[in-house]
């Protein structure tokens, strides 16, 4: 039977080395929920594997940044599948009534929206009399995007 390898000068083996990192991650990685801990943590585990059957430093080092960026790698591509499409402001759709222009020729006018006036972009058509009926296409900080139309 093979004997794991022994840090030079030193009296613990080098899969204890390599183990306790790993659980040290792990438990890390439980207090932060990242996974990137987890995916160092399980490299680790495979660094010390490696250890274990004493293939010495650079092969244990090698297996263990392998499984780590393989490991990177996965996480991300999940993350990225997990990801959702950004939701579309609730006030998209919602009826706004024409109050002034503030600049005819640029299409920037006021609305009535929820009691208050608005800054807002008008599209399309532009002849407008006041409380006629606008829809919330878009917005914009504190500048709505409106047209006749609903979107």
């Amino acid at each position: 039977m093979m004997r794991a390898a022994r840090l030079p000068g030193k009296g613990m083996e080098s899969y204890l080395i390599w183990l306790i990192a790993g659980f040290v991650l792990v438990i890390a990685e439980l207090l932060t929920g990242t996974f990137f801990l987890l995916v160092l943590g399980v490299a680790a585990f495979a660094g010390s594997a490696t250890a274990w059957f004493g293939l010495g430093f650079w092969s244990e080092a090698l297996c263990a940044a392998a499984v780590a960026i393989a490991g990177v790698f996965w996480v991300r591509r999940q993350r990225k599948a997990l990801q959702r499409p950004a939701m579309a402001p609730l006030d998209v759709g919602q009826a706004v009534a024409f109050d002034a222009w503030v600049s005819r020729e640029q299409g920037t006018a006021r609305v009535k929206y929820r009691n208050t006036l608005w800054d807002a972009d008008v599209q399309g058509e532009r002849e407008l009399d006041a409380g006629a009926a606008l829809f919330i296409h878009a917005v914009d900080g504190n500048t709505l995007k409106v047209a006749k139309t609903r979107p």
